[in-house]
């Protein structure tokens, strides 16, 4: 079963980060959400507090096939300066494994030259932060193993990508139609 870590701090964006996480366990994909905060409860940038399954320092996270960082503020300037979360990151980006991130969260893998020579895309007016990347203005790049999205308008469809590269394109078309959603490509 594909193992997925999704990140979450003060500030995140609700949508965004349950969007992900809703969808890819209705397609039987295994994805935790991991607090940055010392506890599991955490809350989002629109006051709606949510209990994480665990907290960063009590995972080594060695057996995630995904990781993926959800935007929002202050939650992206956590993720961005999280000395556990910034190494995860850059061992998996050696690694060659996925990495996903939504809205502001594709900053944080610009600013670490993570998207040097990738297409990537962000929320509109953070573009600049996507340091060495080919910027598109599109709702989900997948370019090799890093999956980026613009923002809450685009969760589904960035969810339902995550979903096709790993479960391919029969279970993401599967989902888009299991919950009504008429724009999946």
């Amino acid at each position: 079963m594909t193992k997925v870590y999704i990140f979450l701090a003060d500030g995140f964006e609700e949508v965004e980060a349950l969007t992900v996480v809703d969808l890819l366990r209705r397609a039987d994909m295994d994805i935790a959400m991991v607090s940055l905060n010392g506890t599991r409860m955490v809350t989002g940038s629109h006051n709606i507090t949510v209990q994480a399954d665990m907290v960063f320092e009590d995972n080594e996270f060695k057996d995630a096939d995904l990781l993926v960082l959800p935007g929002g503020m202050p939650g992206t300037t956590t993720i961005m300066n999280h000395e556990g979360l910034d190494k995860l990151l850059k061992e998996y980006h050696a690694k060659g494994k996925h990495l996903a991130a939504i809205c502001a969260a594709p900053t944080v893998l610009g600013q670490k030259g993570m998207l040097k020579g990738k297409n990537a895309t962000c929320f509109t007016g953070m573009e600049e932060q996507l340091l060495g990347a080919n910027v598109m203005d599109v709702s989900v790049v997948v370019d090799g193993m890093i999956t980026t999205s613009k923002g809450l308008g685009t969760a589904i469809d960035f969810s339902l990508s995550l979903i096709k590269s790993f479960k391919g394109e029969e279970e993401a078309k599967k989902m888009a139609s299991e919950i009504q959603y008429k724009h999946y490509n």
